[in-house]
């Protein structure tokens, strides 16, 4: 059986992770199973998969995200203020409200699922309601970069990706999940910490890119290579056996 043969024989949810400005890579990934018609169920994520899965899942077309994302300047999410963060985080907020076609998590044409770290509790929590653009903040509200989140429980949140970084805490045991793994070479990770191994469970088809570029707020150049290379190692994969 191959992944195009896995991806069609039966509903599946479509997981990405957290990894920096990797949302450039995963929509390389999304825009080839948009093009095959090999659309999920649902999409859970954390951080960098929560920009693109929501994007996508609110009805944001690959054109659309690229046109906006490759043409993305630090300037227009980069908000210097005061508070428990260098950036305040507003003018991201409002990127991705503006590219998403709908203002709501619970209105998207595929049911989204968001991992947020919830600070008071030192908890992972699952985001499927609300305001999108906030929520996507809250997912990838690395700390010292942005100022803390504050959700409609009233609780202050940082990334998703803090003790989630696949992004499968909004899924089930059992079900059937494609999940696209950024491998990480973040200088705060252990080189052998657990959060950047692999997940290995039932039901689970992985696929990791290796050597894929970095991209950053210094480095948006990077993106589009990123989702070019990502893409093709997508059509590559749907024909390749499990």
């Amino acid at each position: 059986m191959t992944l195009r043969d896995w991806l069609r024989e039966r509903p599946y949810t479509l997981t990405m992770s957290a990894g920096f400005f990797s949302f450039f890579a995963h929509i390389g990934v999304i825009s080839v199973l948009a093009d095959e018609g090999l659309l999920p169920q649902r999409i859970t994520g954390a951080s960098a998969g929560t920009i693109a899965g929501a994007l996508w899942g609110a009805g944001c077309t690959i054109e659309a995200m690229k046109q906006r994302l490759f043409a993305l300047q630090k300037s227009d999410f980069w908000d210097p203020g005061l508070g428990l963060g260098f950036l305040k985080g507003e003018r991201f907020r409002d990127l991705v409200s503006e590219m998403a076609p709908v203002a709501l998590l619970e209105d998207c044409v595929i049911p989204v699922t968001i991992s947020v770290y919830e600070i008071a509790s030192r908890q992972t929590r699952l985001i499927a309601t609300g305001d999108i653009g906030r929520a996507v903040l809250a997912s990838c509200c690395v700390p010292f970069l942005f100022q803390p989140v504050r959700l409609k429980n009233g609780r202050l949140h940082y990334d998703g990706g803090i003790l989630d970084r696949p992004g499968l805490a909004g899924t089930q045991p059992g079900e059937r999940i494609f999940y696209h793994h950024i491998t990480s070479r973040s200088p705060w990770r252990r080189k052998n910490s657990p959060s950047l191994q692999i997940p290995q469970r039932d039901n689970l088809v992985t696929l990791a890119i290796p050597d894929l570029p970095r991209a950053g707020p210094n480095k948006l150049e990077m993106g589009p290579v990123a989702f070019a290379q990502a893409r093709q190692a997508m059509q590559v994969a749907l024909d390749r056996p499990l």
